[in-house]
């Protein structure tokens, strides 16, 4: 089995290397080959022919190649169809702001988890990513946009917390001064509440942002959108929330995708207000997205509104998330989802 050699730390890398008998040195410039994207190892100029040999025949790139590409009229936002070397698909949503660009990265092929509002989860579960693929994203979408990526959301495709391990290697190499150096305060890892893995990403008291998403202010609620919930409920959730704070010092955001007669009425923002009180958190509300075979509606506008008076009374932030790349579909899973049906993949 061939050496995954962008999931490598620098000094995997190195004993990599000097283990095969070449010098440190060829690690580092190797390294920098890396970092600027090359796809082949005889594109690494000032490498000797026989190491390029080797690494040929011991290891490989993680390529992300842009299948499709879809681009809003409205607001710029681009979203990818990213293949893999092994021929599987991922989403990859980049988003314009006025503070810079900001990359939706998918941490599996398809989910596990099962939330019923969700388009990823209907097409079934496939596998996890490398670290290496999961950098490869971002690193594809930088090339080919001409930009500089500032901050990264692990919010695409799959539960980035069911890819514990690789989706920790990917967080130490993307921050580090050696690799894309984005900092942990701009990245932003999300999950649907998978509860001994979140105490597990509180030891390393990383810097990032920890987002939850809850969807629900109940269990007999978010047992019928979120099968997660059957596993760990919200009582254990919201537990580990606090305890993750107390741990950190990091505020949590929550995710609540506003479902119109399911969980926007008064009732369940009272019931949020209740569940959340006291803890240092921020609540994003968001309209659900229109997934075929779902049967689901966003809130209408004013119901929005009265939900967050309701949270604002409690004192609790709220704000509803902006809409980007709407007529692009830019939220995750329908791209591939409608791709692979037209493909026959």
């Amino acid at each position: 089995m061939k050496t995954d050699i962008k999931s490598l730390y620098y000094d995997e890398l190195e004993n990599f290397i000097t283990e095969a008998g070449f010098p440190k040195f060829r690690a580092k410039q190797v390294h920098g080959w890396l970092n600027k994207g090359v796809t082949r190892f005889d594109e690494m100029r000032n490498i000797p022919r026989n190491l390029a040999e080797f690494l040929t025949a011991s290891s490989y790139i993680s390529v992300a190649n842009i299948e499709k590409k879809l681009v809003s009229r409205y607001d710029k936002t681009v979203k990818y169809l990213f293949r893999f070397n092994d021929g599987e698909f991922v989403e990859t949503v980049v988003m314009s702001y006025k503070h810079g660009y900001s990359i939706c990265v998918s941490t599996q092929v398809g989910c596990k988890m099962g939330c019923t509002f969700c388009a990823t989860g209907r097409s079934g579960f496939s596998r996890s990513l490398t670290a290496s693929e999961i950098l490869a994203q971002i690193e594809a979408a930088q090339r080919d946009l001409n930009v500089r990526i500032s901050n990264i959301v692990l919010m695409g495709m799959g539960e980035p917390l069911d890819n514990f391990d690789n989706v920790i290697r990917f967080l130490r190499l993307v921050s580090s001064e050696d690799g894309l150096n984005i900092g942990m305060r701009h990245i932003t890892l999300s999950t649907c509440g998978v509860v001994p893995k979140i105490y597990e990403l509180m030891k390393y008291k990383f810097a990032l942002t920890l987002s939850v998403s809850l969807h629900a202010p109940d269990n007999e609620t978010r047992s019928k959108t979120m099968p997660i919930n059957n596993r760990y409920p919200i009582e254990e959730l919201i537990k580990a929330c606090r305890d993750y704070f107390d741990t950190t010092g990091r505020r949590v955001s929550f995710e609540y995708a506003m479902i119109d007669g399911v969980n926007d009425t008064d009732s369940c923002a009272e019931k949020l207000s209740n569940l959340l009180k006291g803890l240092n958190c921020h609540v994003n509300l968001i309209p659900v997205n229109s997934v075929k075979g779902t049967g689901y509606k966003k809130s209408r506008t004013d119901r929005q509104q009265a939900f967050i008076s309701i949270l604002e009374k409690h004192s609790i932030t709220a704000t509803v998330r902006r809409t980007l790349g709407s007529d692009i579909n830019a939220s995750c899973g329908q791209l591939k989802r409608n791709y692979t049906d037209k493909s026959g993949g």
